[in-house]
């Protein structure tokens, strides 16, 4: 078990408890969460810690959906845009480093569904 997905599930639960208390919710039925690319965390391992983390919390047996988002090269030397999940990639079309990425350090609680 990767203590790095033990301690962000762990927070995850915590968030998600605290504003389903706050709506006066009795159940979590599942948490949606964006997850980049570049974030650092391993989706199987978040996936796993996270149903340890809900144990004896009103999330237990809640499901994590896990939306994925890809970080965006531009290559400023023939201006092609690619996916990528590398920091600093290099170009597929014309082989240069890329230095401008976008996006892809996403780990946020899109939605919480209660009861």
């Amino acid at each position: 078990m990767n203590m790095h997905e033990m301690s962000i599930a762990v927070n995850i639960v915590e968030i998600a408890v605290e504003q389903a208390q706050k709506a006066k919710a009795e159940k979590i039925n599942s948490i949606v969460l964006e997850l980049g690319s570049l974030s650092g965390v391993v989706e199987d391992a978040l996936q796993f810690c996270f149903s340890s983390a809900t144990k004896n919390t009103m999330a237990e047996n809640a499901g994590l959906v896990i939306l994925k988002h890809q970080a965006q090269a531009h290559c400023e030397s023939c201006g092609h845009v690619f996916s990528s999940d590398q920091l600093v990639p290099s170009c597929p079309q014309c082989g240069e480093i890329v230095i401008h990425v976008q996006g892809g350090r996403e780990l946020r609680i899109k939605t919480i569904n209660v009861d």
